[in-house]
């Protein structure tokens, strides 16, 4: 070999040092999973079981950090900022990756700049309930109630610009209808007021609304997802109720900071995949009206994109805004 040969190898393998270091035994020390929701929740639980999982599957302790504030904003902010090194994982939401790049004025993160998306991991249909004093027991009926009584149907949510107002901002788009917005700091009081009658519908998450759907403290009129939920199979789509296009699903993934080397990605993504698939756990996720799922790294930032591109439409029809 040449001088110069020669000396081009030393540089090669150089360079190559630092990347054996990052990957070789990774992980090597414990890995934080940031979820930027208060514990309790849907997400929470999802990011807990998959976590605990991971930890075995890699040796690792992997400990949840919920950083909750500012609409997800708070922890999908601090993941950003991480090292790329992959011991900083976030459960990604619609919130953080499709709706706050429209919502939030001033973002102080990018959605796709500063992060590698991993696995899409679990998606929580959102249904439609009301109660029980709404005389409307189907979509349909509510939509026609709506027409007839302009302005005078009041429906909950979660907070400006939460997934499931931007559900129902769907619905008034697609149907045409004028209704009142109430938002709600959370699920917790968006639910106990429609329970005590101060709203009449909200779209939410299965979990926190099943309890009451099964004690007929509230009425299920439609499930806003492409298939029907098999904890309540008789529930019709969105779809199947004359609204289509009204899905209004939440999911999570799970990402890492942009610049993480490709071996730690893969052997991320490996894991997850492996996880998603244990039928123990799919029936633990099916349980509590979440679906468990996986793809790949390519196909979760498409799916992102499209996702972005869908609530951007809503958004700007809704006139929805946080500065």
């Amino acid at each position: 070999m040449s001088l110069r040969g020669s000396a081009l190898l030393v540089i090669l393998l150089t360079a190559a040092a630092p990347l054996r270091a990052q990957t070789d035994g990774y992980p090597v020390r414990p890995l934080r999973f940031v979820v930027p929701l208060a514990p309790g929740g849907g997400a929470d639980m999802v990011a807990r079981l998959v976590a605990e999982r991971l930890s075995r599957n890699l040796n690792q302790p992997v400990l949840v950090d919920n950083r909750a504030g500012g609409g997800t904003v708070i922890g999908a902010d601090l993941a950003a900022k991480s090292a790329p090194d992959g011991y900083t994982l976030l459960l990604g939401t619609a919130t953080t990756h499709a709706i706050n790049s429209s919502l939030v004025k001033k973002l102080p993160y990018d959605p796709v700049r500063d992060f590698t998306p991993i696995s899409l991991i679990a998606v929580l249909p959102q249904i439609i309930v009301a109660h029980p004093s709404l005389p409307a027991s189907t979509l349909p009926e509510l939509i026609a109630l709506a027409r007839r009584r302009p302005g005078e149907i009041f429906y909950a949510s979660t907070g400006n610009g939460s997934a499931n107002q931007l559900g129902a901002e769907m619905l008034k788009r697609v149907a045409r209808l004028n209704m009142t917005h109430v938002p709600y700091k959370g699920a917790g009081p968006a639910i106990a007021d429609l329970l005590a009658g101060q709203t009449q519908f909200m779209f939410t998450t299965i979990p926190p609304a099943l309890p009451h759907v099964k004690t007929g403290r509230l009425k299920a009129l439609a499930v806003a997802h492409s298939k029907r939920s098999v904890l309540l199979p008789q529930l019709p789509t969105t779809a199947e109720s004359g609204a289509p296009g009204v899905e209004a699903s939440s999911w999570n993934g799970v990402l890492t900071r942009a610049g993480t080397i490709p071996a730690i990605v893969s052997r991320l993504h490996s894991e997850l995949a492996a996880i998603m698939n244990q039928n123990d756990l799919r029936d633990r996720f099916a349980a509590a009206g979440v679906e468990a799922t996986s793809n790949t790294p390519e196909a979760f930032a498409q799916f992102i994109a499209s996702e972005t591109a869908r609530y951007a439409q809503v958004i700007a029809a809704s006139g929805a805004r946080i500065d």
